[in-house]
């Protein structure tokens, strides 16, 4: 009878140890998955791969995949097949309202002439466009920023023909003549400008409305803290490092735009790289600095007939991995 007992018993913790070793794998399988951070090329995305190159994260925690432009890092988002991405504030206003939920951990940076419409030499002002062809990324931040450039000129979107390229296809398509301007930012903008372009408009004429994000999938916040953690504090520190050495950040930063490391230091005047103690006033304060923003962008979104209806932008706020961030 003892002996039965002590079988059942060895039996029992034999079932118990097997159980615990499966719980524990998944855990770590769970914890160990990186971090998948879709980007297109954008200078605004750089101190992504310059915290890579520096060594300021394991790449088994993060591992960010490159895509050719923004409607390609959307559209994996929306297929699940990233965790996160650099995406514009309005871009995210239209997962959001598909049910995708999107969370802002990080405001990367805000545009100030660094988003711009082109158009041939010769050409003076955005009424110069009116019944030309332009180049536009449909899906992303380009039909918003040529809204507003043609509701700011007096100018319908009828006034224009809209050609729909993805960003990387426009100076090509400019220089093969198949369009006479173009919705664009940099690299492309130093492009096109080089094959002849003039700057008609540009964002800082619409100051705070331009707006790119680091956001990441809810289930990341519960799922993947140590990965998320890792992600904000090597952002942090590359851009601490351009602070410091901006001659070197910019030459390794500028390989993957190519351009050269002046050119884009040049187009980094473009934009304002929010410190970590602007973030959380953009994201944390009282009011957070974003929702104030962000709600008149959504409302000349809706108007323009580029979202459906409002959403509560507090929603989409996680400042949360940003405060528990250490210094």
């Amino acid at each position: 009878m003892n002996l039965a007992i002590w079988a059942m018993g060895r039996s029992l913790m034999r079932l118990v140890l097997i159980t615990l070793m499966l719980v524990l794998s998944g855990c770590m399988r769970e914890t160990e998955a990186p971090l998948r951070i879709g980007t297109n090329v954008w200078i605004g995305a750089e101190p992504l791969y310059l915290a890579r190159d520096l060594g300021y994260w394991d790449r088994a925690a993060v591992q960010l995949v490159e895509y050719p432009s923004a409607s390609e890092v959307f559209r994996a988002f929306r297929n699940q097949a990233i965790d996160g991405m650099i995406i514009s504030l309005d871009e995210l206003f239209v997962l959001a309202a598909d049910g995708m939920q999107p969370k802002i951990v990080v405001v990367a940076d805000v545009s100030n002439g660094a988003d711009v419409v082109v158009g041939r030499s010769g050409m003076r002002a955005m009424k110069d466009l009116k019944g030309k062809r332009v180049a536009v990324e449909s899906g992303a931040l380009g039909a918003f920023v040529l809204s507003r450039a043609l509701a700011l000129n007096d100018m319908r979107a009828s006034d224009v023909s809209i050609v729909h390229l993805e960003s990387n296809e426009h100076p090509a398509a400019f220089e093969q003549g198949q369009v006479d301007g173009a919705v664009t930012f940099d690299p492309y903008r130093t492009q096109l400008l080089g094959a002849g372009a003039r700057t008609l408009f540009d964002s800082s004429q619409i100051p705070g409305e331009i707006v790119d994000l680091l956001a990441v999938r809810a289930s990341v916040l519960d799922k993947n803290p140590h990965g998320l953690r890792t992600l904000l504090a090597g952002w942090f520190k590359a851009l601490d490092y351009l602070e410091r050495e901006p001659k070197d950040a910019a030459a390794r930063m500028s390989v993957r735009e190519q351009i050269t490391s002046e050119q884009f230091l040049q187009a980094l005047k473009g934009l304002h790289i929010p410190s970590r103690a602007d973030n959380l006033k953009m994201l944390a304060g009282a009011p957070p600095g974003l929702v104030v923003s962000g709600r008149q962008l959504m409302t000349l979104m809706v108007e323009a007939k580029l979202l459906r209806s409002t959403l509560e932008i507090e929603n989409l706020l996680a400042p949360g991995p940003l405060e528990k961030l250490p210094q």
